[in-house]
């Protein structure tokens, strides 16, 4: 059960992810867009990349996919709208009404959802998929790692990019445009930062077991099976995620998470 902490950082994030100026970025498809953390220090994030088609190193990811694909924090749908097009099932689910807006414009079956609330196929998916920086959903790797293993049927894989470097951090983040005075930002939230031997430190106790690793276009990732049983769950089935799937909060005119 989560606790009142637990639930205004989410809150907090969700906000912060919902509104401008991460809305505003993905309706543009450029940033500059930030991180700043409470140092003042700017994470920068790639929302070119995001909002471009998948490319290389992407179509290689999910050329490593396996069976039914959930993509945690999908943004603006690349991944879930390349995977839609090669007649794969998948789901991408997201905090920002607009980056599900924008997964379901491409193609892609998306709602607009936190990884931590109840979701369509909860332990029956075969992979997720935790790119584009978002080990850091939540602040807390260890409850992140259990609820992925909730999700996957036993033995399902986890491809997760990590930080270039070995760094291990919890921080709290606003999202701000590279202009934004100090002062314009509001409620801060939990986020992580975790290079891949660190990954590993908080994925072995939890019965992940480490497949591959590897690096490309600058951007590293590991590959993770998570604890495997004698269950014999069935993966998803294609309807059940991809048919009148609504979001939690539709608009009054448009049904974000309707696919």
């Amino acid at each position: 059960m989560s606790t009142a902490h637990e639930v205004r950082a989410r809150n907090a994030a969700e906000h912060d992810w919902s509104a401008a100026p991460y809305a505003d970025a993905l309706q543009a498809g450029h940033g500059p867009l930030f991180l700043r953390r409470g140092d003042g220090l700017l994470l920068p994030l790639d929302v070119e990349r995001w909002c471009a088609p998948a490319d290389a190193v992407d179509l290689r990811i999910l050329d490593r996919c396996e069976g039914a694909v959930l993509d945690v924090g999908c943004g603006p749908g690349r991944l879930v709208a390349e995977l839609a097009a090669r007649g794969r099932t998948a789901l991408g689910i997201d905090i920002s009404e607009a980056a599900v807006a924008h997964t379901l414009r491409l193609g892609g079956p998306a709602l607009w959802r936190s990884v931590f609330e109840p979701l369509p196929g909860e332990g029956r998916w075969n992979t997720a998929l935790l790119l584009d920086e978002n080990l850091g959903i939540g602040g807390d790797p260890r409850t992140l790692l259990r609820r992925l293993a909730e999700l996957l049927l036993p033995g399902g894989l986890l491809i997760a990019e990590t930080i270039p470097v070995d760094v291990d951090e919890r921080i709290d983040v606003h999202i701000v445009r590279g202009a934004d005075a100090p002062g314009s930002a509001g409620v801060p939230f939990p986020w992580a930062r975790l290079g891949t031997p660190a990954l590993l430190r908080y994925a072995r106790p939890l019965g992940w077991r480490t497949v591959d690793q590897w690096a490309a276009g600058g951007r590293c990732f590991v590959a993770l099976r998570s604890r495997s049983t004698s269950s014999s769950a069935e993966p998803p089935k294609s309807t059940a995620v991809t048919s009148s799937q609504r979001a939690r909060k539709p608009s009054p005119d448009r049904p974000v998470a309707e696919v």
